[in-house]
């Protein structure tokens, strides 16, 4: 008879894991510098605000009072901070116990949030100037070669809610409630001797809280009534200008209606950020923003220019971007061409870029996409006349192999920034109000994104060289052993 297999019992396995001890001190480097990487980012904000001359700021202090922080450390802290998404001045100062990163930047000092809230505020024209600086860096390390730059704008939230906007229509509505209640708050007030108030009821305090919003009423109305001034005084200019154009041309038809002056109902006003508009975002959605441009290099994805405004289009965008390119020409260098979408076409803004010496490459309508096979390899075109306008010979331009090459670069250019600034770097909202300090800010903005863009060609670039210098040692090792085995002596 078989005997049964005795059953064996597999050996049970051992866990070892790390020990965890809270308890026994921990010995930190002696110096701050052992604390992050060689390759780290905040050593190389640290080095580049290290480079940039700073004697408008340092000159600005008094001497007098406590020692205050060196700017040099201030702008590491603000820089690094908007380029990794720290934007409060509160959320800094904590990030200077918690992150190594910023112990380093501060040597292990702790700057307070007023200190840094302070230091924002008093320098923001100060910090803008340092934008050139920065680009000039750029452009001795080779990462900046000025060329083609593309032109685009995005949509960021204003710090107010768009709930808080108030029509002229139903501005006018309200005035006339609140002047009628305060009518009858009066009429209560010299019918008290004979009748009872309703408890609660204090006629005073209900007639000042009606006058502090009729003053706010008659405010916003006044800041309605004076764009829609400056509104009907623009329009009168372009419908003079259309009919003078169809006199001269005696073009048929019939003729252009002409603007109406005062404000509409539907015009309105912010009451907590009276300078932010209300603007179309993406779905089809509204909301109470600012229209922040900004003009990147292609070669390089640095942003060159940067300017914020209250237009809902892009149609009057082009003219500053010009005048900033223009400011920097002489240091960085004269740019070849500008690539912009369909938002910012007009014949106005195609002769403008045309003067300033620049080739323009704005797109004139939305090209279908997936073009047929043959329609692709078509050859081009035979350019116009000598005598043909700037827009004929950008219509012709674009429909070349090179333009269109040089304009499919204009989406992978511009588009990431925007994304970098909002996905990466979580900057969504100003947090500030007025026109004004919300340029300010969307400079500090851009000059964080520089320098993480300027971080990231350093590291492309170092490992560019490496890949070099291992090409090369593996090559002599190479050519070492080929000569070994053919006997060749090599000196």
């Amino acid at each position: 008879m078989r005997q049964p297999a005795t059953e064996v019992s597999a050996p049970m396995k051992k866990w070892t894991f790390k020990p965890i001890d809270r308890n026994t001190p921990d010995i930190f480097p002696a110096c701050v510098q052992d604390y992050l990487p060689d390759d780290h980012m905040a050593r190389f904000v640290v080095d580049v605000v290290d480079q940039l001359d700073l004697s408008a700021l340092t000159k600005s202090y008094r001497g007098t009072g406590s020692r205050a922080w060196h700017p040099a450390m201030m702008l590491s802290l603000l820089f690094y901070g908007y380029a990794t998404g720290f934007f409060s001045s509160r959320k800094l100062e904590k990030a200077t116990y918690d992150s190594v990163a910023f112990r380093f930047i501060c040597a292990n000092q702790h700057p307070d949030h007023d200190s840094i809230n302070a230091f924002r505020k008093g320098f923001r024209d100060s910090i803008g100037e340092l934008f050139v600086q920065i680009l000039l860096i750029a452009q001795q390390a080779g990462w900046l070669k000025l060329g083609h730059v593309s032109l685009d704008g995005t949509k960021i939230k204003a710090n107010a809610s768009k709930h808080k906007a108030l029509s002229y229509e139903y501005a006018c509505k309200l005035e006339e409630q609140l002047k009628q209640e305060v009518a009858s708050l009066l009429a209560m007030a010299d019918q008290a001797d004979s009748s009872a108030l309703p408890d609660g009821l204090s006629i005073p305090d209900e007639i000042k809280r009606r006058e502090d919003r009729l003053a706010v009423i008659a405010k916003a109305k006044a800041e309605i009534e004076r764009r829609a001034d400056e509104r009907h005084q623009r329009e009168q200019a372009e419908y003079e200008e259309k009919m003078a154009d169809r006199k001269e041309r005696k073009r048929p038809g019939k003729e252009p209606r002409p603007p109406e002056p005062g404000a509409r109902a539907k015009d309105q006003v912010n009451l907590t950020d009276d300078e932010s508009r209300i603007m179309p975002a993406s779905g089809g959605a509204f909301e109470q923003a600012y229209n922040a441009q900004a003009s990147v290099d292609v070669d390089s994805g640095l942003i060159v220019t940067r300017h914020v405004s209250q237009a809902t289009n892009d149609k009057k965008e082009v003219e500053p971007t010009l005048e900033q390119l223009d400011t920097l020409a002489p240091a960085l260098g004269k740019a070849k061409g500008l690539l912009a979408d369909t938002g910012y076409f007009s014949e106005a803004n195609v002769l403008a870029v045309d003067k300033s010496g620049l080739t323009p490459y704005i797109a004139i309508k939305r090209d279908a996409h997936n073009r047929p096979l043959l329609q692709c390899f078509q050859p081009d075109s035979p350019p116009p006349d000598d005598d043909a306008t700037a827009l004929e010979w950008m219509r012709w331009r674009l429909q070349t192999r090179e333009g269109r090459a040089i304009y499919s670069r204009r989406k992978c250019t511009i588009e990431p920034t925007f994304g970098i600034q909002k996905e990466v770097m979580g900057y969504r909202r100003f947090m500030v109000r007025g026109l004004e300090a919300v340029s300010k800010e969307w400079d500090l903005v851009c000059l964080a994104y520089n320098l993480r863009r300027m971080f990231s060609l350093k590291q492309a670039n170092d490992q560019k060289w490496l890949a070099m210098v291992l090409y090369c040692l593996v090559f002599s090792l190479c050519k070492a052993r080929i000569h070994a085995q053919a006997g060749i002596r090599t000196i």
